[in-house]
């Protein structure tokens, strides 16, 4: 556990905090004092998160997303409990939609993009409207390799993550002048619950650290943002990804295999 407490009086709302990357982010800002938001789709996953946040205060509210009505009850109940947000990370997503672009249709399209972008738009207006009338506060948005570079059979969810980055730069402006800092992380290949320690390390070979990535090396970045630290950094994706997309082929069909690294003893 750290030992930094950066948060202490302020509030923090993490959408899709029931598992993965938003559970790690939650609970570090939980350990660094913050009163947590959990959100999740799932009632049960944010009770159990919100209970197991280390050394905070925290509460769980279930909402989807992509829906106006329930994204105001999330902050609604964010602001009767604790008076305000001061932090707002937009991690809930879709992203178990893959489907060959031919084989898509517009319920597809419109349910992914309705909880990645239409999602991450309507919780930020909301915590905008909250921050700028006290000159302060922080977005971070989730983003994807996905939005620069391409995966097979994720047309929405490709398209989705270039809107969230387009969307960051674009409301960095527009909140600068009021105090209010956006930006975006970044996450590459990310070891998930449903992956296999076989799976796990066939698929981390192709990243250039020798490893797929844990939600919490995801969960140090993402807070760093939101600190003092930070405070110049606005419009920004920070890529935490072990090296994937900076190279032009992975380790296993690079012409310069690991095999010719010299050995240093």
């Amino acid at each position: 556990m750290t030992e930094l407490r950066r948060f202490v009086n302020q509030v923090v709302v993490v959408t899709g905090a029931g598992h993965g990357i938003g559970r790690a982010v939650a609970e570090r800002f939980g350990e660094e004092g913050a009163s947590v938001v959990v959100n999740d789709v799932d009632e049960a996953r944010a009770r159990e998160v919100a209970q197991a946040i280390p050394g905070g205060e925290a509460i769980a509210v279930a909402a989807d997303v992509s829906s106006k009505q329930q994204v105001d009850a999330l902050f609604d109940a964010a602001v009767a409990r604790y008076g305000t947000v001061d932090v707002l990370v937009n991690n809930a997503g879709n992203i178990h939609a893959a489907r060959h672009f031919l084989e898509g249709d517009e319920e597809w399209w419109d349910k992914l993009l309705g909880v990645n972008l239409k999602g991450a738009f309507l919780c930020s207006h909301r915590a905008a409207h909250i921050m700028v009338r006290k000159g302060s506060g922080v977005i971070i948005n989730m983003s994807s390799g996905g939005a620069t570079r391409a995966h097979r059979g994720n047309v929405a969810y490709d398209a989705s993550k270039g809107g969230i980055e387009a969307m960051t730069r674009a409301m960095a402006l527009d909140l600068a002048p009021y105090g209010v800092r956006v930006n975006a992380v970044v996450p590459g290949l990310i070891l998930t619950y449903d992956l296999s320690a076989e799976d796990a390390v066939e698929r981390g070979k192709v990243v250039p650290m020798g490893r797929l990535g844990t939600p919490e090396d995801l969960a140090g970045p993402t807070v760093f943002l939101a600190t003092e630290d930070a405070r110049y950094i606005t419009g920004a994706c920070l890529v935490v990804d072990g090296g994937v997309l900076v190279q032009q082929r992975s380790t296993p069909v690079d012409t310069f295999p690991l095999s010719r690294f010299p050995k240093i003893e």
